[in-house]
């Protein structure tokens, strides 16, 4: 009996060479339906798979490999017996499986799809031929990944056969397909019964895309993984064009740096020192933007990540050129943009594509001691529109713009968070600290003479009126602040006496 390989993909990606290389080694190939058409229209000799069974495909199509003879075939073991019984039989020995399954991810990803086509969308015959063969593996070679055609091809020139080194990593990675399948169709299926809006069982799947230096610290390893639930426009799925490899501190900055980033509509730029925000400004240009964040605090930009909502253009490019920064995340550079910041062979430029969709999951997950906390994410802010005014003095219109502006990075700094800011740029930030009235404190005084008329905003409410009187000592115009602590009298009072706007959004925006 000759060497013999399945062949049924639903990813027809390089499926063609494959085949052709396997037929140079000696195989004799059999397929199914759009394969085996793809096949013979290539002129590559293909046998059907009813020709091996003697049984039509039926029932639509969701039985034709389910037989004896194929997976007979596929899980006869190398020793006598089996051999006997497969000849018994009329059993011919298959060495190789080439199988992805139904695109059942891409069909629930459609808009309007029925749950009638996503039902036709689980393969059933594919999963059972793909645990077979990796089941096993000790005789038969298993490929899911077009990525694999090669190697094994490789192997088959160098050696005329596959090391069993080999099959056993494809079979670990049949499993993962074949687990990653099952997780998406229970996820479905569970969505489409239960009316809550986390599953009673949480399934995570990542694709490993890069080893970490190391982790926070030295002492610590780490690795990137991306979600492929997520959007392919998401910061997971950007590219890096230049500089080092990433870290695992670089990855969260940058986190911290493109959420605030995208928060904004009009053209913004937030350096990011340890995931709070040290600059941050709103420009008539990209140029503008990031020279009023810079100059915000350009003592804490040094050595920070940049983010912009905007390409890079050639001017901004020449304004960063001479500062030292470690990565710089924006939807795209220009040509010349990239031309002058190639020079600066060490800092990262990372493009996040705005082509695509940059929906994420809609979830944060954390790991406990021994466990994992799921959130929604805290997407959006309560717009002004809804905010209510409680001092006697009233905000203008731009008064509420810069409140809306100041609200919106404060959202995104650690808590307990102040901002301070005046025409669209942060001025003072205070964030982590034990106490609100300490945060106060840091981000004034980091502002100083330049809050004089400026905004303060707080994400969780003031417990005391002692950061009123802090902001009012500095000269502050405004305050924002979600409202809801028992003191809320007591704060309203002070403003009224100092003669400071108070607004409360009704929503806390408290980072931990």
């Amino acid at each position: 009996m000759g060497k013999k390989a399945v062949i049924s993909v639903s990813d027809k990606t390089g499926v063609v060479d494959f085949a052709r290389g396997l037929v140079t080694h000696g195989f004799e190939l059999i397929s199914t339906g759009g394969t085996f058409k793809t096949l013979k229209e290539a002129g590559i000799a293909v046998t059907y798979v009813s020709e091996i069974t003697g049984f039509p495909e039926i029932l639509d199509g969701r039985v034709k490999t389910l037989h004896p003879k194929i997976h007979g075939g596929i899980l006869a073991m190398d020793s006598d017996e089996h051999r006997a019984q497969c000849e018994e039989n009329g059993i011919d020995l298959i060495d190789i499986v080439c199988v992805n399954l139904y695109p059942f991810r891409e069909t629930i990803s459609k808009e309007h799809v029925t749950f009638e086509e996503a039902i036709e969308n689980i393969d059933i015959g594919g999963p059972t031929m793909v645990r077979s063969a990796a089941k096993n593996h000790n005789r038969v070679t298993i490929v899911v990944n077009p990525e694999n055609y090669k190697e094994i091809l490789d192997n088959l020139q160098a050696n005329g056969s596959i090391p069993l080194v080999l099959r056993k990593r494809l079979a670990a990675e049949a499993f993962a397909h074949t687990a990653e399948y099952d997780r998406l169709i229970a996820g479905y299926l569970e969505g489409q019964i239960e009316q809550t809006y986390f599953p009673k069982n949480l399934r995570l799947f990542a694709t490993k895309v890069q080893d970490l230096r190391y982790g926070e610290n030295p002492g610590q390893k780490a690795v990137f993984y991306a979600d492929p639930e997520a959007g392919k426009g998401t910061l997971a799925y950007g590219r890096q064009l230049q500089g080092k490899e990433l870290s695992y501190n670089n990855w969260m900055d940058m986190d911290a740096a493109w959420e605030i980033a995208s928060e904004y509509e009009d053209t913004v730029c937030v350096i990011i020192k340890h995931t709070n925000p040290c600059g941050l400004a709103v420009g008539g240009t990209v140029s503008e933007a990031y020279k009023r964040a810079f100059d915000a605090d350009p003592v804490s930009a040094y050595g920070g990540i940049i983010a912009f909502n905007r390409v890079v253009d050639e001017e901004t490019a020449a304004e960063i050129k001479g500062k030292f920064f470690e990565v710089i995340v924006a939807p795209d550079f220009s040509p010349k943009a990239r031309e002058i910041l190639s020079d600066k062979v060490n800092l990262r430029l990372f493009v996040v594509g705005r082509e695509e969709c940059c929906e994420t999951r809609g979830w944060k997950i954390r790991t406990v001691n021994g466990g994992f906390l799921v959130q929604d994410e805290d997407k959006g802010i309560t717009p002004s529109s809804e905010w209510e005014v409680v001092s006697d003095l009233k905000p203008t219109a731009d008064d509420l713009a810069e409140m809306e502006f100041a609200w919106k990075a404060c959202k995104h700094v650690k808590s307990n968070a102040i901002v301070v800011s005046n025409k669209r740029q942060v001025i003072g930030v205070g964030a982590g600290q034990m106490n609100r009235v300490g945060s106060a404190k840091i981000a004034l005084e980091q502002a100083g003479e330049r809050s004089k008329g400026a905004y303060l905003a707080s994400d969780a409410f003031f417990p005391f009126a002692d950061s009123v009187e802090l902001a009012h000592s500095f000269g502050v115009k405004a305050i924002v602040q979600p409202g809801g602590s028992v003191r809320d009298p007591e704060v309203i009072e002070a403003a009224k006496r100092l003669g400071i706007i108070l607004v409360f959004t009704g929503r806390r925006h408290f980072k931990h």
